[in-house]
């Protein structure tokens, strides 16, 4: 019985040491998974930062490209991008209408509220005023405004002569292209025919104002009552008392 008994510890004492030797492994192996885990994160980490600033890098040198594009174009490009893309609606409205059989015009007033038509045309009249004749280098300046805003260039004739001439279509102070351009019939034509339109307008306003013979007559010559007419149109109201008092003679 004694030696059963010793043999039974014998066997639970090397239970125990074996127990106790695989628990220390375990322990052991612990601390290394915690760092490999906390190795592996920081290295995801990493790689997120890094693409990140990739990203980063390629949007911000997306930026200063379209920043330098924006530099270069003229200053007043906003503006006219805005009026290409109305133009290119409008083009379109008017496909739109003569593909209906409509007329574009009406269609585009019926469009129009009075409140917007009341604002464009007070607009207008503060844009382009009628001051009257001032002088012959305004009076110039306001026809050439006029006719260079009737001007609709062809851009297909455009093109043809961009192909057949090259750089030579763009002349310089060296360029020596006398005699060689010969205009279409079509543009002597409508040459001709602003001439004439000009012509009958001028011989319009050149026609001379009937004579008044019952009128006061406060003039030496044609020009001083040209002058005095004028003095009269700008200054009359202010001078009517003075005048009437000179008339009766009892001006101080």
């Amino acid at each position: 019985m004694a030696a059963a008994a010793v043999s039974s510890l014998g066997s639970l004492g090397a239970a125990d040491a074996d127990g106790g030797g695989s628990s220390g492994s375990e322990d052991e192996a612990k601390p290394d998974a915690l760092a490999e885990q906390k190795r592996e994160e920081r290295l995801r980490k990493f790689r997120e930062l890094h693409l990140l600033r990739n990203e980063a890098r390629k949007l911000n040198h997306q930026e200063v490209v379209e920043e330098d594009k924006r530099l270069k174009l003229p200053a007043n490009w906003e503006a006219k991008k805005a009026r290409l893309e109305w133009e290119l609606k409008v083009e379109e409205k008017k496909k739109e209408c003569a593909a209906r059989g409509e007329d574009y015009e009406r269609v585009k007033l019926l469009e129009i509220s009075a409140e917007d038509a009341e604002r464009w045309e007070r607009k207008k009249k503060r844009k382009n005023p009628d001051l009257g004749f001032s002088d012959y280098a305004a009076a110039q300046l306001r026809q050439y405004q006029r006719l260079t805003r009737q001007i609709k260039p062809d851009l297909e004739q455009y093109e043809r002569l961009k192909e057949q001439y090259g750089e030579a279509l763009y002349p310089t102070s060296d360029s020596l292209l006398h005699g060689t351009h010969v205009p279409s019939k079509e543009g002597i034509d409508r040459m001709v025919a602003d001439l004439e339109k000009q012509i009958e307008k001028r011989e319009k306003y050149s026609r001379r104002r009937p004579y008044n013979d019952d009128a006061d007559i406060d003039y030496i010559n044609e020009r001083n009552a040209k002058f005095n007419k004028k003095a009269e149109r700008f200054y009359g109201k202010y001078t009517a008392e003075i005048k009437q008092n000179l008339e009766r003679g009892t001006a101080v």
